[in-house]
């Protein structure tokens, strides 16, 4: 079989994921591997995409190898796929799997959006390895890898390859037009529209547009179209030792001094296989320059998504998640899927809300989870990555169990008291009672409290 790897790790032959190709290759003389660097080379494949896409139709099945970035795949390969779609190439009937390394944070996010678009390409995919980062250097990560090298040959003789997600129903529909009356403004807050303008694409003007007018708040918007990007972010970790990115582009300054400023963030964006866009992710990676800070933590956010969003689960992920883990209260999204003004006139509105209100919520899964990884993640690394450390301490984040001793003590006691045969029988029908009890205080306090504010009326 010709297998083409598309190493997406802008580190090149220095990617460790990429070293999982070189281990299978090393055990498959068999198969004919071949390389292509889309990390490192993206800039060429922009200006000539001939001989990748020589590649591609020579290849059997293509092999997406990267380091997860940020939810999703790093922003070079990201291009790559937009640049793959754009030239038309004929995929059809070709195999496709994928070989990731990470922390395990929001990988399944990433293999999901590599599958999307595999699917748009018309490609039979097979399930990928979601690998650890040191993996490969166990006996048992190795191990992994060669069984999943097993499945993936079985899989492409045999049969049963990812389901493929519902198609965007695609149905045409005229660009939205302006129609909200500007409501008056107040300068207490900054609200900052960060967008990828696409020219032409008058539809999410508009609805940014409106969105602004219906705000009662003043706004500013910032295109990323504008920035010079000097490039995706290069995972060199120099950012963890200095806090300071290796590109001279500036973007630090930019995006610390004119985007994290504000008291709140709206993100417009029309959907571009399957997420904001290479450029939005160009933006997203390069904001590791903060490392795996939450600084931006209880700031309100919002979207304006123009395109097919209620048919992008995997997309509907990223939004929530990138909140939850960030600490961000999300406002909501509103699209041009339906009653755009109304939803847009509603977006305004709830921003406000919570703005107005300082509103915050228990993260769910999505953030608990996250922050536990970047947690453990970054206590291990504490000597490696100092200024994400000393924000870890001064915030509370770690959290971790062992320090609840009084806790652990409390139910060892109580574990020790309930072994006991009479003790059982006497708290038989006792227990729920006992753990609501305190509950029941809190709301007859919250009752008591606000009786006493109707009275004092």
């Amino acid at each position: 079989m010709n297998i083409l790897v598309l190493n997406g790790s802008p580190k090149g032959n220095a990617s460790a994921t990429l070293h999982t190709a070189l281990y299978l290759e090393a055990l498959h003389p068999e198969h004919h591997f071949e390389y292509l660097p889309v990390g490192v080379r993206i800039k060429g494949y922009e200006k000539d995409f001939s001989p990748a896409r020589a590649a591609l139709e020579r290849a059997d099945l293509l092999l997406f190898c990267y380091p997860v970035y940020t939810f999703l795949a790093p922003y070079q390969l990201h291009r790559f796929v937009e640049l793959v779609k754009a030239s038309g190439v004929d995929l059809t009937g070709k195999f496709a799997s994928q070989i990731t390394t990470s922390k395990h944070f929001y990988d399944v996010t990433a293999h999901r959006w590599v599958e999307e678009n595999c699917f748009d390409l018309g490609m039979k995919v097979v399930r990928g390895l979601s690998a650890d980062m040191e993996d490969l250097l166990s006996a048992e990560g190795r191990r992994q890898a060669r069984d999943f090298f097993d499945q993936l040959m079985f899989t492409c003789g045999h049969g049963l390859f990812v389901t493929p997600s519902p198609a965007a129903p695609g149905t045409p529909r005229s660009d939205y037009r302006a129609c909200l009356a500007d409501t008056p403004k107040s300068g207490e807050k900054d609200v900052v529209i960060v967008t990828d303008s696409t020219p032409g694409d008058e539809g999410l003007a508009a609805m940014i547009a409106d969105f602004r007018a219906a705000l009662p708040y003043k706004s500013r918007v910032v295109d990323l179209r504008e920035f010079p990007f000097a490039g995706g972010c290069l995972g060199c970790m120099n950012c963890a030792v200095t806090g300071k990115c290796v590109y001279k582009d500036g973007f630090d300054d930019f995006l610390r001094g004119t985007i994290q400023t504000a008291d709140a963030f709206v993100y417009a964006f029309a959907v571009r296989g399957h997420s904001a866009g290479a450029r939005f992710k160009c933006f997203d990676d390069r904001q590791f320059c903060n490392g795996h800070r939450t600084v931006t933590r209880g700031t309100p956010v919002a979207y304006l998504i123009r395109g097919d969003y209620r048919c992008e689960p995997n997309l509907r992920m990223v939004v929530e998640a990138r909140a939850e883990v960030g600490g961000s209260y999300l406002a909501g999204v509103a699209t041009d899927e339906g009653d755009t003004a109304a939803d847009v006139a509603a977006l305004a509105e709830n921003l406000a809300f919570a703005l107005d209100k300082k509103l915050t919520r228990p993260a769910n899964f999505y953030g608990v989870g996250g922050m536990k990884i970047f947690r453990d993640l970054i206590y291990v690394m504490q000597g490696f990555m100092k200024a994400d450390h000393k924000f870890y301490k001064a915030h509370g984040i770690y959290d971790f169990p062992q320090k609840q001793k009084k806790r652990i003590l409390q139910m060892k006691l109580v574990g020790a008291l309930l072994a006991v045969p009479a003790v059982q029988k006497k708290a038989k029908g006792k227990m729920t009672e006992a753990m609501v009890g305190p509950y029941r205080k809190v709301v007859e306090a919250a009752r008591t409290a606000h009786q006493k504010e109707e009275k004092e009326k």
